[in-house]
């Protein structure tokens, strides 16, 4: 007589499978079990619940019905269906069978937490809270789970987190607890111990798709992008159908370079989600990179279209700078901005995109209006302290003598591979970029930010208190030729065309040129410079997508250029020759000379395509990148004096190096758009 159940041990086989992840080998084991045992309803019911984890909802639906049809008394299968139906927002569906599971079985805690769900889903609040009582009643664990998730909520995040680490101490492997608390540890800032727990999470239920997401974006953050890119292909593994993975993977590959997989991954997210706003203006981003600009300006479009209150897609047209907003759609980004309900960053995302379309126009006065709310607003939003900007400096010329650098020239790693280019933003170290990336031996890998934390490893576990820089004096030898290879392998990841040389334009390394000095001496370093009152100006109308928190407000913008000022004048005295500064007046006045002067500076032959760098098709993703799309020009050169009438405070403050300068000052003849 054939047996109607499955051996035991073949079921908790399957169990162990799934709990590892091995999601494709437990369905493997339990077919087969079901073909030796195709009335084992057990087994049924375990496949009807795996096909929901493998996100096969209408298989599992059929499953779940057949196995509910032929054992009507069986809880669990009532309870998974209502689970996926009400994942699906079919709640009214659901309900029948959740109230049967909870009826069958009246100890099933997730059961009635999914019928509370389903219940409020159908505004019946009242009976929803009663529901949710059974399941605290079950559950002490949940009700302090649900208390903890409300105060997370309200913002209430130190009581938050004391229930989390109370329900951890009784349950340690509480996922759910754990991930919860790596949010709040990564908002307090305490990211190492945010991945820890994430990682503990994933490592006791590998197929916790949240936590590999939020592991993901942590990564993602910090520019550990390889790392970042692992997770979100395991989250695509664990639930192809996911829009959110495909999103972060295009907007992961993105800065890397990685063109056509980012507009892929970003593809399928709209695939899935044709309204995803992020995947939207992502994939425009990515167009503008690569000088696809009216495939941008469609995308840019169309996300306004999906969402016409969302400021930043706004911001993204007018900062292509060469786009012209027309009048119906200036007035529209009026109303909206004079509007209620409107979220702080879109309505500071709406202003500069005002600014800028009043500029086009030659309304300086009006565009300075719309400009200086905007950065006024935007300073409230941001975190920046002059004072440490200044400690930091007086910190770094006191460690990087030139009888430190001296001692130590020789330390560091010899490959000559990178060109840093460094400065204020917005200053020209674009042109200069796309200029030597025009060269055969040089590839443009845009703003990289794995110097300065190469530089803050060295405060990893360290309990007295020494950090960069003063932790630079310690180092030995060997320690700066393995410092300059961490920087060399996390920029490979950006390095695409094979080419010998590549260039890193992250402009905030400058404070950091004497650290560069030693783990990586032959490298060349560029100082893109520009006149005092143009860069500064230009970092007052231009809206930062992160970081470069003193450009608004125009005074932290003058201390923040005399510290840059300070700085390399500090490292042309401790380091004299080491580094090449490049004046944009003198640029655009006489290019050819310059071009000839950067490429007999980085050791490269001369080649006349470097004359004409606008015909690059590399991507470029600053916000110059369509002004480097065109040849050179003059128009920038002296700006300033359209605002001049207000800028008294920026002038005042730059005023002791202003005289340096002077020269590159036009004679003020009217407005230079």
């Amino acid at each position: 007589m054939r047996l109607l159940l499955a051996p035991k041990a073949i079921f908790e086989q399957t169990i162990a499978l799934i709990n590892s992840g091995d999601l494709g080998a437990a369905e493997t084991r339990c077919r087969s079990a079901l073909d030796d045992y195709p009335r084992d309803v057990n087994m049924q019911a375990l496949l009807g619940a795996l096909l929901i984890k493998l996100d096969r909802a209408a298989e599992a639906e059929s499953k779940l019905l057949q196995v509910i049809a032929e054992a009507p008394t069986f809880a669990k299968p009532q309870e998974d269906l209502g689970h996926l139906l009400v994942k699906q927002n079919r709640a009214l569906e659901a309900l029948p069978h959740l109230e049967r599971a909870t009826h069958l079985d009246p100890k099933l805690e997730n059961a009635w937490f999914t019928l509370g769900r389903a219940l409020a889903m159908l505004g019946r609040g009242a009976e929803a809270d009663q529901a949710f009582e059974r399941c605290f009643a079950l559950s002490p664990e949940r009700r302090l789970m649900a208390l903890a998730a409300e105060h997370q909520k309200e913002g209430r995040l130190d009581e938050a987190e004391h229930l989390y680490r109370r329900i951890l101490r009784h349950n340690p492997r509480n996922v759910d607890a754990m991930r919860l608390l790596a949010l709040i540890a990564l908002k307090a800032g305490r990211d190492g111990e945010a991945e820890g727990l994430l990682e503990k999470a994933i490592s006791l239920a590998p197929d916790f798709l949240l936590a590999i997401l939020d592991l993901g974006r942590l990564r993602k953050e910090q520019d550990r992008y390889g790392e970042a890119l692992q997770c979100f292909d395991q989250a695509i593994a664990l639930d192809p159908a996911n829009p959110q993975a495909h999103y972060l993977r295009g907007s992961t590959l993105a800065p890397g370079s990685f063109t056509p997989e980012a507009i892929e991954a970003y593809e399928k997210c709209l695939k899935l989600r044709p309204a995803h706003v992020g995947a939207l203006i992502g994939i425009g981003h990515v167009l503008k990179a690569v000088g696809r600009y009216d495939e941008a300006v469609a995308s840019y479009n169309e996300c306004i279209r999906q969402s016409p209150d969302f400021g930043e897609t706004y911001w993204s047209l007018a900062n292509l700078k060469t786009y012209r907003f027309d009048d119906a759609t200036v007035a529209e980004m009026e109303r909206r901005v004079n509007g209620a309900g409107l979220a702080v960053q879109s309505e500071v995302n709406f202003l500069f995109a005002l600014g800028k379309a009043c500029e086009d126009r030659g309304d300086f006065d009006r565009a300075w209006s719309f400009y200086n709310t905007g950065n006024t607003k935007q300073r409230t939003e941001v975190t920046y302290d002059p004072v440490q900007t200044e400690t930091m400096n007086d910190r770094l010329v006191q460690v990087f003598s030139a009888d430190f650098l001296q001692t130590h020239r020789a330390a560091g790693l010899a490959d000559p591979a990178p060109i840093f280019i460094v400065g204020l933003p917005r200053s020209g170290s674009t042109l200069l970029e796309q200029i030597l990336a025009s060269h055969s031996q040089v590839e443009g890998t845009s703003e990289l930010h794995y110097l300065s934390r190469v530089a803050t490893w060295l405060n990893r576990n360290r309990a007295d208190g020494i950090n960069y820089p003063e932790a630079v004096r310690e180092l030995q030898p060997q320690n700066f030729q393995s410092l300059g290879q961490d920087y060399l392998a996390y920029a490979q990841m950006h390095r695409r065309s094979g080419a010998p040389r590549f260039i890193d334009k992250n402009p905030n390394n400058f404070p950091n040129i004497g650290f560069l000095s030693l783990i990586l001496p032959n490298a060349r370093i560029i100082d893109a410079r520009r006149h005092p009152l143009d860069a500064c100006l230009s970092c007052y109308r231009q809206l930062f997508a992160k970081g470069q928190a003193f450009t608004y407000d125009l005074t932290e913008i003058g201390e923040y250029y005399l510290q840059y000022q300070r700085m390399m004048d500090h490292w042309a005295e401790v380091l004299p020759g080491r580094v090449l500064t490049v004046q944009y007046e003198e640029v655009v006045a006489d290019f050819e000379t310059q071009v000839r002067r950067l490429l007999q500076f980085c050791g490269l032959p001369w080649e006349d395509a470097c004359l004409r760098f606008y015909e690059s098709n590399r991507p470029v993703r600053t916000p110059s990148s369509e002004q480097v799309r065109q040849p050179i020009y003059d128009r920038s050169v002296g700006h300033w004096q359209n605002y001049a009438a207000h800028l008294d405070e920026l002038i005042t403050v730059i005023e002791p190096i202003r005289e340096r300068y002077r020269r590159y000052e036009p004679p003020a003849e009217g407005s230079r758009i």
